[in-house]
């Protein structure tokens, strides 16, 4: 099955050495780094705001539990988001091509 992972991240630095990592491990195909966002979240009991980037990875679900062990080892946060999103369709040369850029 394949899956979309969002990440968010500090800053553009910690979210392009996210990617670089996911896709140097073959965690990942294909890595889009959308910013700046704003994002407002519950957190230690009161409403928190942060700018943030947001990480789009293109995976499959087999790989989902590396994705989170690597992803945590150089986050900064306490408690990232990393959710996966199932791919209930997708253009087959696209999915493919995940699949091959997989390995």
């Amino acid at each position: 099955m394949f899956i979309v992972v969002l990440i968010t991240a500090a800053d553009k630095k910690e979210a392009s050495r996210i990617a670089a990592a996911l896709l140097k491990e073959r965690l990942a195909a294909c890595v889009n780094v959308v910013g700046k966002i704003d994002s407002f979240f519950w957190w230690q009991g009161k409403i928190d705001n942060a700018g943030e980037y947001l990480l789009l990875v293109k995976s499959k679900k087999g790989k989902f539990a590396s994705i989170v062990k690597l992803v945590k080892s150089l986050h900064s946060y306490e408690t990232p988001e990393i959710i996966a999103v199932p791919v209930i369709a997708g253009e087959k040369k696209y999915l493919d091509w995940i699949d091959e850029s997989l390995g």
